[in-house]
């Protein structure tokens, strides 16, 4: 029984020295008489209080920055259930019910308790304004008290606050703000606040970025990541060209900034791809260059102006490349020209196909749009167009977007 006991005892060593001596030729040991014998270079233990070399801390960049980054809380009034008050009270009528329906009881107490309904007795009752509550993220670009976050934090507001990291909490006004990019600018009354800056070249794919804003409430919150993706189009708007990042980032971050390891914004973090609801490291943010002219043109003017050339695009797919002769599906295909519109009036038709504006190809119809709103209006520029297997150049002058384009 003890020779059974011992040969079974040696075979399982054996298979744990077979394993041993393969997991040390992994590592870059040794075996000797059954023994592992280290390496010096991995022998020693890395200690957990030593730090781990050659990986970013964010501290002295969140030091710096953090005392600029603001909650925002909006007071807004519920509109929705007066749209349909006219002078009688709000459009109401309970629905035909046979008699003795069970619910036949119901809107009969309904109408009794609210007389001021329609389908009720007596005069109409005024009900009381309903408010909600919206909360989200900004941050000051100046000592003065400008503030940035997004257009749909602010959206129909009755009231904006402002929450700064050291507690203060501030009244702030609207100066205005811009749907198409989804940026608001306000104003805190007061000088010397914390400010930040934007960065002025835009941040590559795989940079580290941080993201600090009020996700739920949470003020302060700071979030790491990496640039993911650049020039994303999530239909939001005309204008997408969105920095993509995975820093974790929820409802209540929008408006918030996202900055560089040099403490520059590059980025207002607008929205997350969510199936549901929560993080799942997809966030979208605006471009640091797009927020430097929106916020120029909103303090100066408290409105955005753009440029117009009056045409109505398409893509071009690769069978409309080969179609209409070109080399491969670049440009803008111009389905119609406005007439009277700055372009028609220049000469561009119908069918034709803008493939560069001032000498800049244009790759897609977003390039386009893009581009003729960053152009002031009055000013003049170059179309190059593809047209019948040619090119053609046609010089227009840009005119002001109408309102609701």
């Amino acid at each position: 029984m003890l020779d059974k006991v011992s040969t079974s005892f040696r075979k399982r060593s054996a298979k744990w020295l077979g394993a041993a001596a393969v997991a040390a030729l992994i590592a870059g040991g040794a075996v000797e008489s059954g023994l592992v014998v280290p390496n010096p270079a991995h022998a020693e233990l890395r200690s957990m209080s030593q730090p781990i070399q050659n990986v970013p801390s964010f501290a002295d960049v969140i030091e710096q920055v953090k005392p600029a980054v603001v909650a925002v809380k909006v007071k807004v009034q519920n509109v929705a259930d007066r749209d349909n008050d006219d002078e009688d009270g709000p459009q109401f009528s309970p629905p035909d019910l046979p008699p003795g329906h069970p619910m036949e009881r119901f809107f009969r107490q309904f109408r009794d308790q609210f007389p001021g309904e329609r389908g009720g007795r007596g005069p109409r009752q005024e009900r009381p304004r309903q408010f909600g509550q919206a909360l989200g993220s900004g941050f000051f670009i100046s000592a003065d008290g400008y503030v940035v976050t997004n257009n749909h934090v602010v959206d129909n507001a009755s009231e904006v606050q402002v929450t700064m990291d050291d507690g203060r909490t501030l009244d702030a006004k609207v100066i205005g703000t811009d749907s198409k990019t989804d940026l608001a600018l306000l104003k805190v009354e007061g000088n010397d606040f914390p400010y930040v800056r934007l960065a002025g070249q835009k941040a590559r794919i795989g940079d580290w970025v941080v993201a600090i804003g009020n996700p739920f409430g949470l003020g302060g919150t700071v979030t790491a990541g990496i640039v993911s993706a650049q020039h994303r189009d999530i239909g939001a708007g005309p204008y997408d060209d969105f920095i993509q990042i995975d820093a974790s980032v929820n409802k209540g971050n929008s408006g918030g900034p996202t900055f560089n390891l040099s403490g520059e914004v590059v980025g207002v973090n607008t929205a997350i791809f969510s199936p549901s609801g929560g993080n799942v490291g997809i966030a979208f943010a605006i471009p640091a260059s797009t927020v430097d002219q929106v916020v120029t043109a909103l303090k100066e003017k408290g409105s955005v102006t753009r440029g117009f050339i009056g045409v109505q695009m398409q893509p071009v797919t690769k069978e409309i490349a080969e179609a209409i002769g070109l080399k491969e599906p670049k440009g803008a295909l111009v389905a119609e020209a406005i007439k009277d519109g700055p372009a028609a009036k220049a000469g561009v038709r119908t069918g034709d196909t803008i493939i560069a504006v001032d000498g800049q190809p244009i790759n897609e119809a977003k390039d386009l749009s893009r581009k003729v709103a960053q152009v002031a209006p009055g000013k003049t520029l170059s179309l190059t167009l593809w047209r019948e297997g040619k090119e053609r150049t046609v010089t227009l002058e840009v005119a002001s977007q109408p309102k609701g384009v």
